[in-house]
């Protein structure tokens, strides 16, 4: 059987004239997937029934299974879903007045075992496909409350790890033809891959880049992000003054504060420090989620705020995140730990 997914719009087309369909009907099978969130051809009542039988001894939509959704009382979402070959993997939507942001993985597992993130404790499994990916989507849309507007690839494992599946959903999930959600509200967030962050600027795609920087020196991110070690601070901040310059985009600076390692006024000064000659650039400050795993714990409350005054001060443009989700192990990989284990 065929996944629907892997076909555009023409090449279903196509198969509908091969079956003696009128071709139109396409267009409605699309619209039952990827707007009305339909996952079984046997409920797309417009069509003739004859069609839909054909379409679902031929075809599947979704590969993916909910396991588990875990609601927090901040109104966060978390999904845990089940791959076809049994693997885990997780996914978060984040309410906020006047938008739905869906936290998606793009790998099972992750490789570059970051301090502060459960994501790569049971090592690195494999890339999902294209097609996987997609089915976050279907899924997020099918099982949330309010309708998905934003997406963010902040998931398990590193997005541009898996460049190519990446790149082809993110122009899937932008085309007017599926889900039509715009290349500015999707973002892709990285550890800091230098050669594929070269080659993203070259996609003439609008999407936000974030980069997870958490310390202003070297020392301190080898500690937290052994990927510093392959591609450190100099070499990183020269690529990003690169890639604003080719695309003329802003990149926002993910910052973890986590107690006694990167959260006081030393190192707020050395994040500035680094940070002064980017033209387009934002800082957005999160307090640690715990992970006991880790032994990581956010920073108290006064001093989150003196960090963000220190760079307000300084001229950076500070944004400060609350943490989302603690009630339901919302931090990245936290959930799928818990099955894996």
């Amino acid at each position: 059987m065929l996944d629907i997914k892997e076909l555009d719009l023409e090449k279903l087309k196509k198969i509908l004239e091969e079956w003696n369909f009128p071709n139109f009907h396409a267009g409605q099978i699309f619209s039952w997937i990827y707007k009305k969130n339909v996952l079984d051809f046997l409920e797309m009542t417009d069509l003739p029934m004859d069609l839909r039988k054909k379409l679902k001894e031929n075809f599947y939509i979704c590969g993916l299974n909910l396991v588990e959704k875990l609601t927090s009382q901040d109104g966060t979402e978390k999904f845990l879903f089940q791959l076809k070959d049994k693997n885990y993997i997780e996914a978060v939507t984040i309410p906020t007045e006047k938008r739905l942001t869906g936290c998606i993985s793009a790998q099972v597992g992750c490789k570059f075992s970051c301090k502060f993130c459960a994501s790569g404790l049971l090592g690195f499994k494999r890339n999902l496909s294209f097609l996987e990916i997609l089915d976050e989507v279907l899924l997020l849309k099918k099982n949330s409350s309010k309708t998905l507007s934003h997406l963010v690839f902040m998931g398990i494992g590193e997005p541009l790890d898996n460049y190519e599946n990446v790149i082809k959903a993110i122009r899937i999930i932008n085309s007017k033809d599926t889900f039509n959600i715009g290349a500015r509200r999707i973002t892709i967030s990285t550890c800091g891959i230098i050669p594929a962050i070269n080659k993203l600027s070259e996609e003439k795609l609008q999407v936000e880049l974030s980069i997870s920087l958490h310390a202003g020196d070297d020392k301190v991110r080898s500690l937290i992000m052994p990927i510093n070690k392959i591609y450190p601070l100099r070499d990183l901040i020269s690529t990003c003054k690169e890639y604003i310059q080719k695309t003329n985009r802003q990149i926002t600076f993910e910052y973890i504060l986590i107690k006694g390692i990167n959260s006081d006024l030393p190192n707020a000064k050395k994040l500035t420090n680094i940070l002064k000659g980017l033209r387009l650039c934002k800082v957005n400050l999160i307090p640690a989620n715990p992970v006991k795993e880790h032994n990581i714990e956010p920073p108290n409350k006064v001093e989150v705020l003196l960090f963000r005054d220190y760079l307000l001060k300084s001229g950076i443009n500070v944004t400060l995140r609350r943490p989302r989700g603690k009630d339901i192990q919302a931090s990245c990989g936290q959930l799928r730990l818990k099955y894996e284990k």
